[in-house]
This record gives structure tokens, C-alpha cells and sequence, in this order.
């Protein structure tokens, strides 16, 4: 069975390094991507497979990550997939918030990045436990 990611990230580079990470941990996967909410929110809305995860950016234009969990929460077709924020930095404070807006774990960008796929499965397993 094929998982499918997405990243949300208005940084193209962590958007590549995390697509690079997904695809050395499995060969059956796809990364969809998106640079804001406002984007994501619109492909979401528009795909027949949804992502099995969803790695959400904190600190993007447009629409930041704790905009855009709240519409992916409030809509029908979208509230029941696992998003785990993603970013430099959290604290105790703003995991709590995340965690209340309905975001299955958090995940720090890393500074390593042949640690990320590493660091991505272990996110995911976290989740499925949160879940």
C-alpha cells in the first residue's frame, strides 16, 4: 500500500529535503506539497486520495500553520487526517495550542538532514499512538 505525505512549507528547500526523506524511507510513497494553507487547503479539497499525513509548516505567509489546522480540523473531508506540525522551534506553549487545534505530534526541522527520515518515522509512529 502506497503512503502518501504532504508537506506544507514555504521553504522550498525543506520541502525538497523532506520529499528526499520520504522517498529514502519507503519506495512506495508519494510527497504532494504545498507552499502556504491557502494552497493545501485548495488541493485538499480538490484530490480524491487524500494524504495518509500531513507535516505542516508553523510559520508561513498567507496563512500560518495554526490557520490553516484549524480549517483542515473544521472540514468533513479532511479533519481525520494525522497532521504533525513542523518547525524550528516550539514551546511548551504552542505544542499545548497545536495539540488542542488538533495536530496528532509536532516535529523539529532537523539541522541534520540524514537524520530527517529518521526523525519523520518516528513523528508518525508518535501520532498513530496520540490518535
Amino acid at each position: 500500500m502506497k503512503t502518501i505525505f504532504m508537506i506544507i512549507d514555504d521553504d522550498e528547500d525543506d520541502k525538497f529535503f523532506f520529499k528526499e526523506a520520504t522517498e529514502a524511507m519507503n519506495t512506495s510513497c508519494e510527497c504532494l506539497e504545498a507552499s502556504d494553507g491557502v494552497d493545501a487547503l485548495k488541493q485538499l479539497r480538490k484530490i480524491e486520495i487524500l494524504p495518509n499525513f500531513i507535516f505542516l509548516d508553523v510559520n508561513m505567509p498567507r496563512m500560518d500553520g495554526r490557520e490553516c489546522l484549524t480549517e483542515l480540523k473544521k472540514d468533513e473531508k479532511l479533519k481525520n487526517i494525522p497532521v504533525i506540525m513542523y518547525s524550528t522551534s516550539f514551546s511548551k506553549e504552542s505544542i499545548e495550542e497545536f495539540r488542542i487545534l488538533g495536530s496528532s505530534h509536532y516535529l523539529y526541522k532537523p539541522t541534520d538532514m540524514n537524520k530527517l527520515p529518521e526523525q519523520i518515522s518516528l513523528a508518525i509512529k508518535k501520532s498513530m499512538l496520540a490518535s
